[in-house]
């Protein structure tokens, strides 16, 4: 299976520690951050990864290359205009021609998921996309779903009397694993995001189903949250062995 890491992002929420280094390049346990999500991404047996790109690109590809001595195949997208998570990945999408399924994994998401359990579970359900969700109050996300992990409901930023009506604990945890088709949905080299743009669209046609998260992830979305997959790295809480 291929996979698209999103690192294009600028990350402005983390402050000064963004102003000069593209927010995956951020230290965890004297790695890059994201070493981490390469390495567990080797270590579910994904091989073949596409990279955007937008700040400071060429410390990413310097850093990492063509990915040959990990054993990895890196691909690489620059983005002079940013494209949201959804076009960056539609822009690449000669990429996943000929895959029943693909990964994408938002860049600053830590985690150490058994992604074989979650394609298994897209394939069994011949989802359109299915997403990890994980349990937590007032995010920015809303998802509710039915005994079998149907996505009935995804609210992005809802407003208060959308949340009212909404009775779920399930969020967004960055992790999607989708069939290519779905990206007939997506804009060419338009900036489209798949929360606000595509599944909250999509929600309802019955083929977005969401898989509980069962092991650790931390989005480093604030300085705080970065101290927090540090502290988790340096603990063993996150079993992921980074790129050396």
């Amino acid at each position: 299976m291929k996979a698209m890491v999103l690192c294009a992002g600028l990350g402005t929420r983390l402050g000064d520690l963004t102003n000069r280094v593209p927010k995956p390049m951020l230290s965890l346990g004297g790695q890059p951050m994201l070493a981490y999500v390469l390495g567990h991404l080797r270590a579910q047996d994904v091989r073949q990864i596409a990279i955007n790109l937008h700040f400071q690109p060429e410390t990413i590809r310097g850093h990492f290359g063509d990915g040959a001595r990990w054993g990895l195949e890196l691909t690489y997208s620059k983005e002079a205009v940013l494209l949201g998570t959804a076009g960056g990945v539609k822009r690449m999408a000669s990429f996943f021609q000929g895959e029943p399924e693909f990964l994408v994994q938002y860049g600053d998401v830590v985690t150490d998921q058994d992604f074989g359990a979650l394609v298994r579970f897209h394939r069994e359900r011949r989802a359109l996309a299915t997403l990890l969700v994980h349990e937590r109050q007032r995010s920015n996300s809303v998802i509710a779903l039915d005994a079998e992990g149907r996505i009935k409901a995804f609210l992005e930023r809802p407003s208060e009397a959308e949340r009212a009506r909404v009775t779920s604990s399930w969020v967004n945890s960055g992790v999607y694993v989708l069939d290519p088709a779905i990206l007939a949905e997506v804009p060419v080299e338009t900036t489209t995001d798949w929360p606000r743009d595509v599944f909250t669209r999509l929600a309802r046609g019955g083929r977005l189903f969401g898989f509980p998260l069962s092991g650790y992830r931390c989005a480093v979305d604030s300085p705080q949250r970065l101290e927090e997959a540090r502290a988790a790295v340096a603990s063993g809480r996150c079993r992921v062995q980074p790129l050396e």
